[in-house]
């Protein structure tokens, strides 16, 4: 067969494989069909497919194939990533500084302290530091990966709970648009390349006039010409951050962020995140899967999984505890908002990706990271959906 056949088959796997388990075995409720997809991929990979029938994974998956499957998953996951960044509520965050300052600072923090103090353990052992990272590179972008929330996902959640919109949902929006800035400040701070300083020193300069002018211009055309726009804008600024060593995904959220959703109908936004989730995400579910490693030994990557989970769990209950404390928040309200913003999903597998790729983890530290935010967002709406029946945290104005 040629490539463009080997290519059409995957696709049908990546596609028709998750959706039939999701359909036929009902997950919607503990692992909804983005989830499954994201175990799809990692199934699919060369840790269990490749294992267990290694020479029909080398007849589909060949050089060529993954190579045009990276294509894929590479734009699917800027446009993720840039429409991620458009959600940003800013303003909003600063009418509510105090009480949102307090609650993203705990989220975060509390749960950047025990994930960094895992990687303590894991920097004590062999296998897991990538080659080309520093001690405080490795510590620190694994305790951001514990401390992230999956912003879209966390959107897609609250729809499926009906909070989205409800002061609850708000709040929690704002908490998590505020640790979205943080994540990726620091995931700029560790890509840091000192050899290229002048390089990255020349993007931020250079972005910071583009944008001031993609502003002007965004707010002079007619909508149905900025959807064009903006992703001429996303695929230039994604180019820059990587040739200034940044990463591309970090360009394509400053891409997103510098926007402002009220620009772009709502209703087109949510089918645009819609459809990127149908029609491209699926593929780099894949891609990420693809990037699986089990060569530490099985159960050595489910301990550091376990370990990060219970690190990150943890944190992230405990910092949403004392700011509700501090801000006198009715009982139970932080446990609830907690659980919600401990949804990892693909905001973090997209991080460790870019981790990896810059060599600060090893594909064993991946795998661990991977089902370990598999995990958190598996448990996130039947631990939530119960405790919002019985709390009326939900019609809380905040």
């Amino acid at each position: 067969m040629n490539t463009t056949e080997l290519f059409l088959i995957a696709m049908t796997i990546i596609f028709g494989g998750p959706y039939l388990v999701w359909r036929l075995g009902r997950t919607e409720y503990w692992a909804p069909l983005v989830v499954v997809q994201i175990v799809g991929g990692i199934v699919l990979g060369p840790g269990v497919l490749g294992a267990a029938f290694p020479e029909y994974y080398r007849f589909v998956f060949t050089p060529a194939v993954i190579q045009s499957l990276n294509g894929v998953a590479w734009w699917a996951v800027m446009l993720f990533v840039f429409i991620a960044g458009i959600e940003l509520d800013l303003r909003a965050a600063w009418r509510h500084r105090r009480e949102s300052s307090i609650t993203a600072g705990l989220a975060l923090g509390s749960p950047l302290l025990l994930g960094s103090a895992a990687a303590l353990v894991l920097l004590a052992q062999d296998g897991w530091v990538g080659p080309k990272a520093q001690p405080w590179q490795f510590v620190l972008g694994i305790g951001m990966a514990c401390a992230v929330t999956a912003l879209p996902i966390l959107i897609l959640f609250m729809e499926k709970l009906g909070i989205l919109r409800q002061p609850l949902g708000q709040r929690i929006l704002r908490y998590a648009s505020l640790d979205d800035i943080a994540i990726w400040a620091v995931l700029a701070l560790i890509l840091m390349d000192w050899q290229r300083v002048g390089r990255q020193l020349a993007f931020l300069a250079l972005f910071a006039l583009a944008a001031w002018g993609v502003r002007r211009l965004m707010q002079a055309i007619p909508e149905r010409d900025r959807w064009y726009t903006a992703l001429i804008w996303l695929a230039g600024c994604a180019f820059l951050a990587d040739w200034a060593g940044l990463h591309y995904m970090v360009g394509a959220f400053l891409a997103g962020a510098v926007l402002d959703a009220e620009w772009f109908e709502q209703a087109k936004m949510d089918l645009l995140r819609h459809h990127v989730l149908l029609v491209m995400m699926p593929v780099f579910f894949l891609s990420t899967g693809l990037r699986t490693n089990w060569q530490a030994g099985g159960l050595a990557v489910f301990g550091a999984a376990a370990l990060l989970l219970v690190a990150q769990l943890v944190g992230k209950l405990a910092g949403l505890r004392l700011a509700g404390r501090i801000l006198g928040w009715p009982k139970g309200e932080a446990s609830l908002i907690g659980w919600l913003l401990q949804t990892k999903a693909l905001i973090m597998i997209i991080f460790a990706n870019i981790l990896l790729d810059k060599q600060v983890i090893t594909a064993e530290t991946f795998t661990a990271l991977l089902l370990m935010a598999v995990a958190s967002t598996m448990l996130t709406v039947p631990v939530v959906a119960p405790r919002l029946a019985r709390s009326p945290a939900s019609g809380a104005t905040g």
